[in-house]
């Protein structure tokens, strides 16, 4: 019984307690290097011991000293191979600590470290090469102290000797010891610059933005089309402009932009749920290793305990709406002015109608047309990242929902569907000023029941920015802030309107969060959001063109 309850408890805290230990073991054989051997254990050690062994342990213990301080990052990553590597190293060591001066008190200590490290495989479950862990310049700065910190040590050491009376020069000319210890620093300092220049040509640069040009891009589409869970937003993957890390099994991906120094993760990886947490701290530690911000964005409910496990800061955005289809009817006084816009732009010659994947090619200038037309009234230009844009080819890639009013199409949407059908949405819904008044108000209700009778569950309606923020005084103050800008912003976007025209569908509304590691980077991703949606500064300033004057009379 008290091992099942502590077992837990000591696989939590098992990674940081292996670095800590691992890195103090490494801290010690730099120290030891770089320092005189005891007179009489080395005298004894030459009796039985030839020289080139005892150059060879010297030699190679201080550069394992500065192997397990590397692989201490590994091991605080939860790496198994780090695990493993560490093991062998600080057996060797052990080894090589009798060998170099008969230094008993390391061998015991490094053997002890080694047995505490056995027992706790389990506590390093994560799959990936040493030769892609990503070494922080933080981490090689740290050892790079930590040898500077041996070196002094040992000229401290040899200046507090017989020695001190002597110039370095004549100490290497007559003494092996000092040249040994200064060999074997400078052996650890060598490593660690081949290792510093390694980490900036191998460490995996940024993946490359995957395009419909790019064979992984069908990876995408069959990652999709099986996916577990999957939220409608996820087929902005097909947008184009995304960068993607792979599952180990190639049956999960996590999609990403990138801005400056900002790493913005849309949504959660997209896939099988059991490899979602490999991708989360994948995605992190990739970002740190670039010195980037990351930043996990358009989050829900379900995804904060793995913030939590990430050790994340979290902000609440807005709220997103979901029509349950299987309760929706237009039925009841609720629904009458809903209803009666419905009816009107149905007896007004609308007809509605959804176009399979693919079928939009062939009316693809008729929607573009409709898309300028509604450009043309609404600030701002094409979306990218958290929302999609007309490209002909990403429309094609999805079924499209159009409006005809006397066989004219003046309306249209693009669906996003999901493999389990727990929900679908639109994505583009554009209009020109030949639609009925109402037209939204038709498709909207067209759509719910075309889902509901297709088997999806539910109608996301999507986001309604900064919406559910609280102002109390004990609040954050970027929920406070964003409050504010939610009730007086209106000149900016209509915050408050969109999510009153959602309430009339009588939506369930939940949180959306971003998370990012630290809470003073959540501002400067969100604009930096809000920058890669809107494609710059210039998209951000786009408004809409003003209608032509009337003429005179």
């Amino acid at each position: 019984m008290p091992s099942t309850v502590f077992r837990p408890a000591a696989l939590a805290i098992a990674p940081t307690l292996a670095a800590i230990l691992t890195a103090s073991a490494g801290v010690m054989l730099l120290a030891s290097g770089a320092t005189p051997s005891e007179p009489t254990r080395f005298l004894l050690l030459l009796a039985f011991a030839p020289d080139l062994l005892i150059e060879i342990s010297h030699f190679f213990s201080s550069i394992l000293g500065l192997v397990l301080l590397l692989l201490a990052f590994g091991l605080r990553a939860r790496l198994g191979a780090a695990w493993w590597a560490a093991l062998i190293v600080l057996a060797a060591s052990a080894v090589l600590a009798i060998f170099k001066g008969l230094n008993w008190e390391e061998t015991a200590t490094l053997s002890v470290c080694c047995l505490v490290l056995l027992p706790f495989h389990d506590a390093f479950p994560r799959q990936a090469a040493l030769t892609k862990m990503e070494i922080t310049p933080g981490w090689l700065l740290s050892a790079a102290a930590a040898i500077g910190g041996a070196g002094l040590l040992g000229w401290w050491s040899f200046h507090h000797t017989e020695f001190a009376d002597k110039s370095w020069i004549k100490v290497l000319q007559d003494h092996d010891e000092a040249a040994r210890a200064i060999r074997s620093s400078v052996a650890a300092a060598i490593v660690l610059l081949a290792v510093g220049v390694w980490r900036l040509v191998a460490t995996a640069a940024t993946p490359s933005v995957v395009d419909d040009t790019d064979p992984e891009f069908d990876r995408v589409r069959a990652i999709l089309a099986k996916a577990e869970g999957a939220e409608p937003s996820a087929n902005l993957a097909l947008l184009g402009d995304k960068r993607f890390l792979f599952s180990a099994s190639g049956e999960t991906f996590l999609m990403f932009g990138v801005r400056g120094r900002s790493w913005i993760a849309l949504g959660p990886p997209v896939g099988k749920r059991e490899e979602r947490m490999e991708l989360f701290w994948r995605f992190r530690e990739l970002a740190d290793a670039h010195a980037a911000r990351a930043g996990f964005y358009g989050l829900g409910p379900d995804d904060l305990p793995d913030t939590v496990d990430l050790g994340l800061a979290i902000q609440k955005t807005g709220e997103s709406a979901a029509v349950p289809l299987e309760a929706f009817s237009l039925a009841g006084r609720r629904r009458e002015v809903l209803r009666r816009n419905w009816r009107k732009a149905g007896e007004g010659g609308a007809a509605f109608e959804v176009l399979p994947a693919g079928a939009a090619l062939e009316i693809m200038d008729q929607l573009r047309a409709i898309s300028d037309d509604w450009l043309a009234h609404h600030a701002g230009g094409e979306k990218s990242f958290s929302m999609g844009g007309f490209e002909p080819r990403y429309v094609a890639e999805f079924p499209v929902a159009v409006v005809r009013a006397e066989g004219k199409i003046v309306a249209f949407a693009t669906l996003w569907l999901t493999a389990a059908k727990t929900a679908f949405s639109m994505d583009l819904m554009r209009y020109s000023d030949e639609a009925p008044k109402n037209v939204m108000d038709y498709l909207f209700v067209e759509l719910l029941q075309w889902g509901k009778d297709e088997g999806y569950q539910a109608f996301e309606f999507g986001v309604a920015p900064l919406a559910g923020l609280e102002d109390r005084p004990l609040a954050p103050i970027m929920s406070r802030v964003g409050r504010l800008l939610y009730e007086r912003g209106e000149e900016i976007y209509n915050f408050q309107g969109v999510r009153r025209y959602k309430d009339k569908y009588d939506p369930v509304w939940q949180p959306r969060y971003i998370a990012a590691p630290q809470k003073w980077a959540i501002p400067f991703l969100l604009a930096d959001i809000g920058l890669l949606s809107s494609g710059g500064v210039s998209g951000l300033a786009k408004r809409p063109k003003k209608a032509p004057a009337a003429p005179a009379t």
